[in-house]
């Protein structure tokens, strides 16, 4: 009989987000007369259009595959020129920050890289992680071997895993103990917060001390409105040498749904293999690439292009703003109510203290039948989240109005 990986057994109960869709569900299913009331503020799901830039550009695509003399069939699988050389240019160069259109790798998004770059990663590697963070980092290396058994706060036996707390402003500083692989988000997924360039020096002395890799995950960037917080780790000297920056077109064009990522890995990174010698991590990342993926599609990759253009950018920052101004209505509102409140100025999450020592999915539930919104139990994050909930500004004005009226009246 055929053996499964056993690792997966390991795994608690439910992804984060299902596991909310599941709750949901259950409650809109006992009360059907309230199901259209529900306003869903937890997945970090975009609500708004796509930068008009990207639809005609993404039309245009369509219509060359309509003919012989401009279809498309396999692309290069680390993505076309036209689109690497636009992300080194406008991404990188024009910030100051060196990044060759070679090390950059395209890809259907970064929630995918920051779980398949494990793939070229040995078992015996000790991995850090921030707590609370995106599940995604956890449950891939579970998935992946790299863990012990799930203890009952949820955490796993393991892991070196990064308190982030209100006393650290949710930016954890290295560990006194060495680590091989550390994972890093900033603006953070689902603090909010942000690490200033000192902090992100002391990560790369630390990367370059332990002879660590840092994994950068700058989903994000694009929400940087604070002058001095860097965008890119890259932009910290010494950084090519030990870290992997994680990118996605999801928040920044607003492509959940069209799907466009890359991953950058400079040239100058190496790790060691069995018998102690030096090799480039690109290489094996590249092998992997044309191994398991055959490139984004040539459509959406005209679309992601299209939104380095003057007007791409432009719309690009409308939609920015949009999402930032949801958060600062939100922040307000929670701070109206009495709650302690951080994030929402960098990032389009907001981070909030539960009222009255209440559980994480305890106050889920009671938003989700009193006030009808959900949101999500800082709990789903990490053991450090526990008493934190996370209320995502991807909605439309209105309804991000609405659901900043309905916690005042909540909570008054």
């Amino acid at each position: 009989m055929a053996r499964i990986n056993d690792h997966f057994l390991k795994l608690q109960a439910g992804y984060l987000f299902p596991e909310i869709g599941r709750r949901v569900a259950a409650y809109a299913s006992e009360h059907p007369d309230q199901a259209g009331d529900i306003i869903r503020c937890g997945i970090g799901d975009v609500t708004e259009p796509l930068p008009q830039v990207a639809i005609e550009a993404m039309h245009k695509a369509v219509d060359d595959q309509a003919a012989r003399e401009t279809f498309h069939g396999y692309g290069p699988e680390q993505g076309y020129d036209w689109l690497r050389e636009q992300i080194a240019k406008v991404s990188y160069a024009e910030r100051g920050v060196q990044v060759e259109a070679d090390e950059i790798y395209v890809s259907d998004g970064a929630k995918c890289d920051t779980g398949n770059i494990l793939d070229i990663f040995g078992h015996d590697n000790v991995v850090a992680v921030p707590d609370p963070v995106y599940p995604v980092y956890v449950d891939t290396n579970v998935m992946n071997g790299n863990t012990g058994e799930a203890r009952a706060d949820g955490s796993y036996e393991g892991l070196l895993y990064l308190a982030c707390t209100p006393e650290n402003g949710f930016v954890p500083e290295p560990p006194g103990q060495h680590a091989d692989l550390v994972y890093l988000c900033f603006p953070n997924n689902p603090t909010g917060a942000v690490a200033s360039r000192e902090q992100l020096e002391r990560w790369v002395a630390y990367a370059k001390e332990n002879e660590a890799i840092l994994l950068y995950d700058g989903a994000y960037e694009a929400f940087i409105t604070e002058p001095g917080i860097p965008s890119s780790i890259f932009a910290i000297p010494g950084a090519r040498e030990c870290a992997i920056e994680f990118r996605s077109f999801s928040k920044q064009g607003g492509f959940t749904g069209t799907r466009c990522g890359y991953i950058v890995i400079p040239k100058e990174l190496h790790a060691k293999d069995a018998k102690g010698n030096d090799i480039p991590v690109s290489r094996l990342w590249s092998r992997r690439h044309t191994t398991k993926f055959n490139g984004a599609s040539y459509i959406v990759q005209r679309g992601a292009a299209a939104l380095f253009s003057p007007e791409g950018q432009a719309q690009t920052r409308a939609l920015i703003e949009h999402y930032l101004g949801n958060a600062a209505i939100l922040s307000e509102a929670c701070r109206k109510a009495g709650l302690k409140v951080w994030g929402g100025k960098n990032a389009p999450y907001v981070w909030v203290q539960t009222p009255g020592g209440m559980g994480s999915w305890e106050f889920f539930d009671k938003m989700l039948h009193e006030a009808h919104v959900v949101i999500t139990p800082g709990a789903g994050f990490g053991a450090h989240g526990e008493g934190f909930f996370r209320i995502s500004a991807f909605n439309s004005r209105e309804n991000a109005l609405e659901v900043a009226h309905r916690i005042e009246k909540l909570l008054s």
